[in-house]
């Protein structure tokens, strides 16, 4: 039996996760789980699933919590959630957190030699130069979550990767797909949140409808197969049915497919080397959709797309700026702080007035995202 430590438990990923967790009680179990403030969200969980750690993100939520349960260790903040992912019991993490929180536990539990998860983009974005790097040394694999890396890894297995030609990432296009730049001036928040295939948390959701996800997904996938960005193309595919292809020398492409449910990469990160039955998604029926759709992605529609390849080849302390301001400024926009296209004008602030660093430590780039954050917010004054 899997002993799991999942990141992130009450989010959209997490709360999928526990789905897979549930449907599988012999294989998996939670050991430890990780959330940020929502105990009454959380605390269901813990009755139901009885993990043996749980962290929350701050001492307050800690005390709050304690006093709602009996005999499970409750811990708090980064040191907590390193705890959670290096206890020996653990033999998998499920980092699906948002942002860059769970960016020191992962490299921690890299060097503790766990099986790794990663949901979270972020985690790659800001320091994939050092997470990569870890994981070579200490014969670590990631196994994406993300549907479509998951689709890449997939469709990789067995072949050579000296022999890709290329990665192709699809991209639904998210809520705001038909409409023009123009159209986007006073969209509102719900507006954004309305995703046409996809059940997810609001700030990628929002991303989505940006295309900034999509953007992450090309410098996360750059890192995790080792592609030049060059390599990496982006396709709206309105269906969501071809979740990404790889076409090799020879043309070939090879491409995964299946309904949008996020169970499905979720399990396959879970379960593999092997797969096992999810009756709780629907089949794939390719006569009831009858037809798929492909377009060329747009990037004078979609700015935050050519924000983030132009980020990711600049390399060094870029895309943690770019990840930051993103971040930030989704954030003020869902507080209704901005309007949906001053998103993009504030990461490009942000990109504008950083000077790179070639090489940053992890120090460095907590203090970047730290310093970034804050000047994203003094563009309101």
């Amino acid at each position: 039996m899997k002993q799991i430590a999942l990141l992130g438990a009450t989010g959209s990923i997490g709360i999928q996760t526990l789905d897979v967790i549930r449907l599988h009680p012999d294989e998996f179990r939670l050991y430890a789980m990780a959330f940020g403030r929502n105990i009454e969200k959380a605390l269901p969980l813990i009755k139901e699933f009885q993990p043996e750690m749980i962290v929350v993100q701050d001492e307050e939520t800690k005390d709050k919590l304690e006093k709602e349960i009996e005999g499970i260790s409750v811990l708090s903040g980064s040191k907590g959630l390193i705890e959670a992912c290096v206890a020996d019991a653990v033999d998998v993490v499920v980092n699906a957190v948002m942002g860059s929180v769970g960016l020191p536990a992962t490299l921690k539990a890299i060097q503790a030699q766990k099986v790794i998860a990663i949901a979270n983009k972020e985690t790659l974005v800001t320091a994939g130069h050092l997470v990569m790097a870890e994981a070579e040394k200490y014969g670590v694999e990631l196994l994406p979550v993300d549907s479509e890396h998951s689709a890449i890894y997939q469709s990789l297995n067995g072949e050579n990767p000296k022999d890709i030609n290329k990665l192709i990432i699809t991209a639904s296009g998210g809520s705001f797909r038909d409409r023009t730049r123009e159209e986007l001036k006073g969209v509102t928040v719900e507006d954004a949140l309305k995703h046409p295939n996809w059940s997810m948390g609001a700030k990628i959701t929002i991303d989505s409808a940006s295309m900034m996800n999509k953007g992450l997904e090309v410098i996360e996938a750059h890192w995790l197969f080792g592609v030049p960005y060059e390599q990496i193309h982006v396709i709206l595919h309105r269906e969501s049915v071809i979740h990404s292809m790889v076409e090799y020398s020879d043309r070939s492409v090879i491409a995964q497919l299946g309904t949008p449910d996020m169970k499905v990469p979720i399990q396959y990160a879970l379960t593999y080397p092997e797969r096992k039955e999810l009756p709780i998604t629907k089949p794939l029926n390719l006569e009831e959709i009858a037809a798929l759709h492909f377009e060329k992605m747009d990037f004078e529609r979609f700015p935050c797309l050519k924000m983030a390849y132009e980020a990711g080849a600049s390399g060094g302390s870029m895309p943690t700026v770019l990840n930051a301001a993103n971040e930030e400024a989704v954030q003020l926009f869902l507080e209704g702080k901005i309007s949906f296209l001053d998103i993009e004008k504030y990461i490009a602030q942000a990109l504008e007035n950083h000077t790179r660093i070639h090489n940053p430590d992890l120090s460095t780039i907590i203090s970047i995202d730290e310093e970034t954050r804050k000047s994203v917010r003094s563009f309101l004054v």
